[in-house]
């Protein structure tokens, strides 16, 4: 299945392959959505199947909208398909952009915008085993403490995040 992304060409915002927009390192726009209960991030592991950074841990859910979907759409129907979730109400928190290379040739140009959701002790949380290998409730500082001391484990992005965009996202500095 083919899955068109919106990416900025010569300029101009088109609907482009996702692999291509990676391999091109297109510009192009995604979505990242962090469930919080407390002082605790819920996390998810990549699948082991995915097409760049298998088996690395990342925040809740990221993804890139469909060419005609608004952004917090898309948060909610991702936070569905990748982790099980439904019931929480993603609040916007943060518009950013960001490069990096994730790997085998890949790179993720991308123009996020960033949710954060509050959720209660008794959330459900059934993952997608296509998307997901594992989920886990980490503390936010053991999360920066162990991305400090093991950033090959965790996704490009999500370290971006912590280190440049923590006081917007989480409304603390980075640890």
């Amino acid at each position: 299945m083919t899955i068109m992304i919106p990416a900025w060409v010569d300029g101009t915002l088109t609907p482009v392959e996702k692999l291509e927009a990676h391999v091109k390192g297109l510009r192009h726009k995604a979505v990242s959505v962090f469930v919080l209960h407390g002082d605790k991030v819920l996390m998810q592991q990549r699948a082991l199947g995915k097409y760049h950074t298998p088996g690395l841990w990342t925040n809740t859910c990221c993804t890139h909208p469909k060419w005609d979907e608004a952004p917090r759409d898309c948060a909610m129907r991702r936070l569905d398909e990748e982790i099980g979730v439904t019931g929480v109400v993603p609040e916007h928190r943060h518009h950013l952009e960001y490069r990096a290379d994730v790997g085998s040739g890949l790179i993720e140009h991308e123009v996020v915008e960033v949710y954060v959701a509050e959720a209660d002790a008794d959330l459900r949380v059934t993952p997608n085993p296509e998307e997901v290998m594992a989920v886990e409730w980490m503390q936010f500082e053991e999360l920066q403490k162990q991305v400090d001391q093991t950033p090959e484990l965790f996704t490009p992005w999500l370290r971006i995040y912590l280190r440049d965009h923590c006081d917007v996202i989480f409304g603390m500095s980075a640890v």
